[in-house]
């Protein structure tokens, strides 16, 4: 997941130094580095996780 959120980024920016980059492809790079970014963050635990839970049984 980390080497297409890399070659997402570095594709986004080989078409910017372009001197008319594609439109169609930028966006698409973005598309996907986005999608990467959310598949990645959401494998990493919340670390206030165990502080949320206390606050629900605080206010109920």
């Amino acid at each position: 997941m980390l080497l297409l959120i890399l070659a997402a980024v570095g594709l986004a920016f080989y078409e910017q130094s372009k001197p008319k980059p594609s439109p169609i492809i930028m966006a698409v790079a973005v598309a996907i580095f986005m999608f990467g970014i959310m598949k990645f963050s959401s494998k990493l635990p919340s670390k206030h996780k165990d502080e949320n839970d206390d606050d629900v049984s605080k206010r109920g």
